[in-house]
């Protein structure tokens, strides 16, 4: 019956796919794609994948401790990963003779040691799968089939990039300068492995293989970092020069115009362009697993897309599913197809993405639904895990920031605008288990090197603390730092972000509820939990009551200056903020969501800019 039933449902959908094609093609709608209509013409195998089993059903197995890393994931930090070639050195700077103002990575050339070192620190540490990315908008790797990020540059021309510093922000004279003596000296790394005849997309599979992890690629699906200058800077494909092949009505109100003009899927010389880059990683290189990247960025099609539009999108992405079918087959192992996506279905609907149909059908073997920069605490995974349908796997993303609140190292007497999540192991347990006790199927980790980039004095990412957080046996009992999401211009691309709760005003005599997954303590005798309300400072000493889970509200508190646990050298709250602790009985916390009520009882308004919780044994 089962089978009878599938093939009643693959002749339906065929036809109705059919009719689709003859209207549009009546009314003038952009054709199919003659480079993939070979691999369309079979409707994929929506209810098995390649490995027999239900789509997705396979990653539980060893796909749980994910690591996503994009193009110059071991060329930031060269002196981390080939420190016997590299050391931060403050230079006399050739142009302008004088000494640098910050020390650079001096020595090389950058060799295979350094991907091989980053990949073998990823497996000491519990990670079974890594997700390198090979595009931005061209490809960052010798493609044969698409244009190149070095085509055409010649060693230190500093030309060669200066289209690309306004991007950068770059505007000034000798702030351009600037950029080019520090871009000259990276993109000089990926010359020294291309002449040394090293591919460093294959490399990376090689060294996944050596180390045992599972190597996937991962495509930025619409990546605008050159937006600023589209004729202009190096990084963009040449169809972004073309104005008729980007989008025209993403943009907005006070939204960056350039960045909303991604290039339009709707256009068929795009998908073609795409499905080259696809097909190439998939077919060419030693990969088991693709992640279309749709967070860089959430552009596809222009706004309130027709059916007949998500129709044309959603078979492009089925033949890219049967490119990942066909290469299973020739590897004899499942071969992972999966997006990485803002978690609001509806927009994604809109712009083209049919995201539930296309997890309910078993094209998708995964879902890692995110914020674009800063952390989610409150992605509900329950309520898409429902929507989605039992077909197929939906991971959690750990982002780079843990919110906008900013902190201060109270040794240096610097602040910064945002934590780095990576530098702090409480916060990397807690954020893991929001997302677990919701019912993700693991953990992806997304910019978590970037800790390291600005090499910020103090602040580093603790690689050992990703082993066993995607077990949630694992987190139970142990310190963690929960906090909540912030919003704010800065980084927030609306309206594809969850909407923040905080910062909030809580006007005399008012309250709000905030709501936050977290895993249930066994042993909660054991420990304790700090509810900390961090406010902008008053003059008056402000009357605020805090219940938990329904509990009687509690007034007494303790003024704090300290953040609960420290994210490296940054341990204190800003001269601007205050944190109000509250201890409060750990036994009623519950597995999944929280509420924690704010009273005002003062009688002037109360500014909360963060609300953070942690838990701690109670000897601490």
């Amino acid at each position: 019956m089962g089978t009878l039933l599938r093939n009643c449902m693959s002749k339906n959908q065929n036809a109705r796919r059919n009719f689709l094609r003859q209207s549009m093609a009546g009314i003038g709608v952009v054709p199919l794609l003659p480079d993939w209509g070979q691999l369309e013409n079979t409707e994929p195998n929506v209810q098995m994948n390649n490995s027999g089993a239900k789509p997705g059903g396979f990653l539980a197995e060893k796909h749980q401790n994910l690591f996503n890393g994009d193009t110059c994931v071991y060329f930031y930090n060269p002196e981390l990963w080939q420190p016997e070639d590299y050391s931060m050195e403050t230079i006399r700077n050739s142009r302008t003779g004088k000494m640098n103002a910050a020390p650079t990575a001096e020595g090389g050339p950058f060799s295979v040691k350094a991907i091989h070192n980053f990949v073998k620190t990823l497996a000491n540490n519990g990670i079974d799968t890594f997700l390198i990315n090979a595009n931005a908008s061209r490809a960052w790797y010798p493609s044969k089939n698409i244009p190149s990020i070095m085509d055409g540059y010649k060693r230190g021309n500093r030309d060669f990039f200066r289209g690309h510093a306004i991007c950068t922000g770059a505007t000034e004279p000798e702030a351009v300068e600037v950029f080019l003596d520090n871009f000259v000296s990276f993109m000089d790394r990926y010359q020294d492995l291309i002449d040394a005849g090293v591919d460093w997309l294959a490399e990376t599979s090689k060294a996944c293989r050596q180390h045992k992890i599972a190597p996937w690629v991962s495509i930025r699906m619409n990546d605008m970092h050159g937006s600023r200058n589209f004729a202009g800077s190096f990084f963009n494909l040449p169809l972004l020069n073309q104005s008729e092949m980007r989008l025209s009505r993403s943009s907005y109100g006070s939204l960056d115009a350039n960045y909303r003009q991604g290039l339009n899927y709707e256009k068929a010389e795009v998908r073609a362009q795409m499905m080259a880059q696809i097909r190439e990683v998939v077919e060419d290189y030693d990969f088991e697993g693709l992640e279309l990247d749709w967070w860089r960025q959430p552009l596809c099609c222009e706004p309130n897309a027709t059916p007949a539009t998500v129709e044309i999108i959603s078979d492009w992405i089925r033949a890219i599913r049967k490119l990942t079918e066909k290469r299973a087959k020739e590897m004899g192992r499942p071969y992972a197809l999966g997006m990485r996506i803002p978690g609001q279905l509806k927009l994604l609907k809109s712009i083209g993405l049919d995201i539930v149909t296309l997890c309910r059908e078993g094209t998708l073997d995964f879902v890692s639904p995110s914020g674009f920069y800063r952390t989610t605490w409150d992605m509900p995974h329950d309520e898409m895990k429902k929507e989605l349908g039992d077909l197929v796997n939906i991971y959690g993303v750990i982002e780079l920031g843990t919110n906008s609140m900013a902190t201060l190292d109270p040794e240096l007497g610097t602040t910064q605008p945002m934590r780095h999540l990576p530098a702090s192991p409480e916060t990397m347990r807690a954020n893991a288990a929001c997302k677990l006790a919701l019912g993700a199927k693991g953990i992806e980790w997304f910019n978590f090197y970037c800790t390291d980039q600005p090499r910020i004095p103090g602040v580093r990412a603790d690689y050992s603390a990703m082993r066993d957080l995607s077990e949630l046996s694992q987190l139970r009992g142990k310190p963690k730092h929960y906090a909540f999401a912030t919003g704010g211009r800065s980084l927030n691309l609306m309206p594809f972000e969850l909407p923040a709760q905080l910062p909030a005003m809580i006007e005399s005599n008012n309250h709000r509820a905030f709501k936050l997954p977290m895993c249930a303590e066994p042993d909660a005798k054991n420990l304790q939990l700090i509810v900390q309300l961090v406010i902008k400072n008053i003059e008056k000493d402000p009357v605020v009551a805090v219940s938990f889970n329904g509990s009687w509200p509690q007034t007494r508190n303790e003024r704090s200056a300290k953040l609960l646990f420290p994210c490296g050298s940054l341990s204190e709250h800003v001269k601007e903020h205050t944190g109000l602790n509250y201890l409060i009985r750990p036994q009623g916390i519950k597995e999944g969501w929280n509420e924690i009520v704010v009273e005002n009882g003062s009688k002037f308004p109360l500014n909360i800019v963060s609300v953070e919780l942690a838990i701690k044994p109670t000897d601490v």
